[in-house]
């Protein structure tokens, strides 16, 4: 997969995570991608561990699947951070 490719399955996991996850996330393009990106490899341990393979990612809806699990893992887990005020992720999640 390359960079562009990658960027863009991470934009779309990024968008489908923020819209599962409870909350509000007013976050712009960029710190979407992140959670995207960041979801698909956390979505892959996530797969290694479990399914015991490796995953390789791709644009099929198994990988997609796995990281949007990872990327609503990661807000859960930044929601989890960023729950008392004044938390410099309070900022990222608003």
């Amino acid at each position: 997969m390359g960079i562009v490719s990658f960027l863009l399955f991470g934009l779309l996991a990024g968008l489908v995570a923020r819209a599962v996850t409870p909350g509000r996330q007013a976050v712009g393009c960029l710190p979407t991608i992140a959670v995207g990106v960041l979801g698909s490899l956390l979505g892959g341990v996530i797969g290694n561990v479990v399914l015991g393979h490796r995953v390789h990612f791709g644009w099929h809806l198994g990988p997609f699947l796995l990281a949007v699990v990872g990327g609503v893992a990661l807000l859960l887990v930044l929601q989890a951070i960023a729950g008392r005020r004044g938390s410099p992720l309070d900022r990222f999640l608003r």
